[in-house]
């Protein structure tokens, strides 16, 4: 069975936790974490994916599938792809409903605003507000669906 957003969340705090607010540390995990995302498909890289308001690259995919949103990520930053493996790992193989629905504590737990600059910062903004509209758009296009076949 599939972890929950919290449980996911509190793995990541615990991670982070390891790293003991060491600020070069943590600016390599998140480096490092980025590396393990898949990359992207070429045919993906487009301006349909790209997420407005990162200085950086950032390409969001998504997949819904029965009720289940699944993303794929890529950036052209380092450190920006360690940022959205991070939330991809957080939303991917969850409800809609959920992603819209949750409270993303992780990101002060982990202190997130020490290590990342104002431009980063307003970029993760971007990345969490886009996934959470793909999750609203395709919960009411399911809920027009299930109204229309009434």
């Amino acid at each position: 069975m599939a972890q929950t957003i919290n449980e996911i969340q509190d793995e990541i705090i615990e991670e982070f936790s390891l790293l003991d607010g060491d600020m070069e540390m943590t600016n390599f995990y998140i480096m490092e974490l980025g590396e393990k995302l898949p990359p992207l498909a070429e045919q993906d890289k487009t301006e349909d994916h790209i997420i407005k308001g990162c200085q950086s690259k950032v390409w969001l995919v998504t997949q819904p599938e029965d009720g289940i949103m699944h993303f794929k990520a890529d950036s052209n930053s380092a450190i920006t792809k360690g940022l959205v493996s991070l939330l991809v790992r957080v939303f991917d193989h969850q409800q809609a409903s959920d992603i819209m629905d949750t409270n993303l504590y992780f990101i002060d737990k982990i202190g997130m605003n020490r290590f990342i600059g104002t431009q980063r910062s307003n970029g993760f903004g971007a990345m969490i507000k886009q996934i959470r509209l793909l999750a609203l758009v395709y919960r009411d296009s399911k809920e027009m669906i299930k109204t229309n076949n009434k």
